[in-house]
């Protein structure tokens, strides 16, 4: 028996009933040989960690654009949170370790530059649209390893696809993802706008306190330990009554104080102005794409071509491409 096979027994035993089992996943875009060592979704988790796209979160916005302090969150620590959130929840619910942590790290790798400012500059310009949790799926499918993807397993992209809102994942451990990444955002978004002076503990609604807690560990361990409590035995995550409306107030009032405040979003306009006319310029010229989106270009075409290449980019790629493009060099005299 080989040790794969050792920790898929072990799983039978240990895990919920309600549990995503290793063994019975739907498997490969692409059939492979099983690893004897991994399970298909450790598999994943080695994969994704090691793609580019994983890399590259460390210089994508989460909120706050470039700035000034080494403590603010990136699109990579939000994703590391989300990580820890969902496997707290998880374990407690006897649910699959491996398969939440692998939704959870690639559950925002088609995230663009300049967060959701970038995101709603591409929807705006790309037939079709443009959603990040798409964006992500087509990332893991098409776009790692030269275009061949990174063929993972049915049930990890499923809670990718699944993690923001619409439908939810046909596993409850794509759900606990998609509550933990809540959890996350709002809780280090708060932190973070409390560092930058864009709010102040006295601006968040008592009410939303007196719930969830004063501090932000209190605010998590009461939402962790809810959904828990709430989603025991069931057959979907849930949260109760009471914890579910205080969470919705505190992202009320998060839209309505940080993710609209000029203070935290004044130069998001600079970057959407940035991203359209990198998209205009490449659509032009699209021999300008580097050569691994000349493939995308002649099976998808030209605006999928340079949708993928935008949104792959980090911030400070992004305004580099821009400066190399339409800022006027300095003269240098030989």
């Amino acid at each position: 028996m080989t040790l794969r096979e050792q920790i898929q027994r072990r799983e039978e035993g240990f895990l919920s009933p309600n549990a995503c089992r290793s063994a019975q996943s739907k498997g490969r875009r692409r059939s492979e040989e099983e690893c004897p060592v991994r399970t298909p979704f450790q598999r994943d988790i080695d994969r994704i960690v090691y793609s580019n796209a994983f890399r590259r979160l460390k210089h994508k916005t989460q909120v706050f654009l470039q700035p000034e302090g080494d403590h603010y969150r990136t699109r990579m620590t939000h994703t590391l949170e989300v990580s820890r959130i969902a496997r707290t929840i998880a374990r407690a619910l006897g649910l699959n370790e491996d398969l939440t942590e692998a939704i959870a790290l690639g559950h925002d790798l088609g995230h663009t530059p300049f967060g959701h400012a970038g995101e709603r500059a591409l929807d705006a310009l790309m037939p079709g649209g443009f959603a990040h949790y798409q964006q992500s799926l087509r990332v893991v499918d098409r776009l790692e390893k030269n275009g061949e993807g990174l063929n993972l397993t049915w049930e990890v992209r499923n809670g990718i696809l699944c993690h923001t809102k619409g439908t939810p994942a046909a596993t409850l451990e794509g759900q606990v993802v998609r509550l933990a990444d809540h959890i996350a955002y709002i809780n280090h978004d708060i932190e973070d706008a409390l560092r930058g002076g864009v709010i102040y503990p006295m601006d968040i609604p008592l009410e939303v306190s007196r719930v969830l807690g004063f501090t932000h560990g209190d605010r998590i361990g009461r939402l962790v330990e809810d959904a828990i409590q709430a989603s025991r035995d069931q057959d979907a995550i849930r949260q109760s009554p009471e914890v579910g409306e205080a969470m919705l107030a505190l992202k009320d009032f998060m839209f309505a104080n940080v993710y609209t405040n000029p203070l935290a979003k004044g130069e998001e306009g600079k970057a959407q102005d940035m991203l359209r006319m990198l998209f205009g310029y490449y659509q032009s010229d699209p021999d300008q794409l580097p050569a691994d989106f000349q493939s995308i270009r002649a099976e998808e075409g030209v605006d999928r071509a340079v949708c993928d290449y935008i949104a792959g980019m980090t911030d400070p790629f992004a305004v580099e491409r821009f400066k190399e493009l339409y800022i006027p060099m300095g003269w240098k005299v030989k």
